[in-house]
C-alpha cells in the first residue's frame, strides 16, 4: 500500500458559505479557494464541457443572485462535493485537485487570487 502524501492529505476545511473554502493540508500548507473560481473552475463533466467549447460555466445569466454555498460535504477521503445556490451540485473537488490546482500544477487561474 502506497504512503500518503501530505501535501493531499486535508487536516481542516473550513467552508465559508458567502466568501471561500480553506483548507490546511497535513503538511502545514493553507489554500483558500475563493467560490467564483471555485464555481468557475467545477471539474464535474458538465462544467470541463462547458470550458471545452469556450461557454460560460458561471454565472449562466446577468445579474441574478450572489453566489453561496448552501452545502458541502466529504466524498469519502478523497474529496469535497458543493451543493452551489444556483441548483449545480455534480462537482466533487478531490483534494489532490485543490492542492495541484493552488500550487498551479493544473489549468485555470490560482485560486487564491480570487480569478
Amino acid at each position: 500500500m502506497a504512503a500518503v502524501d501530505d501535501r493531499y492529505e486535508p487536516l481542516t476545511i473550513d467552508v465559508s458559505k458567502d466568501e471561500a473554502v480553506t483548507i490546511t493540508f497535513a503538511d502545514g500548507y493553507v489554500a483558500r479557494f475563493e467560490l467564483p473560481a471555485l464555481r468557475r473552475w467545477c471539474p464535474c463533466a458538465e462544467c470541463r464541457g462547458r470550458r471545452d467549447r469556450h461557454e460560460e460555466v458561471w454565472p449562466r445569466s446577468a445579474g441574478g443572485t450572489p453566489l453561496r454555498i448552501v452545502g458541502a460535504e466529504l466524498r469519502g477521503a478523497y474529496g469535497l462535493a458543493i451543493n452551489w445556490n444556483d441548483g449545480h451540485d455534480a462537482g466533487i473537488y478531490s483534494f489532490t485537485y485543490l492542492r495541484r490546482w493552488h500550487d498551479g500544477d493544473v489549468f485555470g487561474p490560482a485560486a487564491g487570487h480570487g480569478h
